[in-house]
């Protein structure tokens, strides 16, 4: 017969190695990633039109890749899981990873790579289709045409960041400290009598 009495006594170890056990994959799942940033390829993907009135959700915005859109009109039975063959461009064309063909199992050639998708509700999924930003920045992503990705051998990829229609990363932190910095060199120099500098002319 089952004694309850053992469950109780060890309930306390058991939840402790339950805990521990959450606490190892949560740690496994951040080494993995921290791995991908370090030592995945590069690879920047072209975002697809969407509805401006959907772009910006408060402090996100949604999401939507043009690959994931190849790969939908690809085939007329796509598997919900797979893997999309994609062209990575060199580091100097500043061109985006084009979509070629679904993986089939055959070799890659040096220019290119896996990348995992996910079918839901109709739509494919490339990585994530939201992109959380801090409060107040949503001006500056306003300007995304791209996105960065690290991507393993195995398809797995992770979003680094986006970027601008010259595959700039966008960092609203840095723009804002230039911007301070711009304001200060102004407001000094009219401070001293001098004149603000005149607006360089392209």
């Amino acid at each position: 017969m089952f004694d309850r009495s053992i469950v109780k006594s060890n309930r306390g170890g058991l939840i402790l190695i339950g805990l521990m056990l959450i606490l190892a994959a949560i740690n496994q799942a951040i080494w993995h990633k921290e791995e991908l940033l370090k030592y995945g390829r590069s690879v920047s993907l072209a975002m697809a039109p969407v509805d401006p009135r959907s772009l910006m959700q408060g402090d996100y915005m949604a999401l939507d890749w043009q690959l994931s859109r190849d790969i939908m009109r690809s085939s007329a039975s796509l598997p919900i899981t797979g893997k999309a063959v994609i062209m990575v461009p060199d580091d100097t064309s500043h061109l985006p990873a084009k979509f070629v063909r679904l993986d089939n199992g055959k070799p890659l050639s040096h220019n290119e790579a896996l990348i995992e998708y996910r079918v839901r509700n109709g739509h494919v999924k490339v990585v994530s289709d939201a992109y959380f930003f801090q409060e107040g920045q949503g001006t500056a992503f306003a300007a995304a045409r791209y996105g960065q990705f690290r991507v393993a051998p195995d398809g797995q990829a992770l979003l680094v960041g986006l970027q601008d229609d010259q595959m700039q990363l966008i960092n609203p932190s840095v723009q804002r400290s230039v911007q301070r910095s711009v304001q200060k060199s102004v407001s000094s120099s009219i401070e001293n009598g001098g004149n603000p500098p005149e607006p360089v002319s392209e």
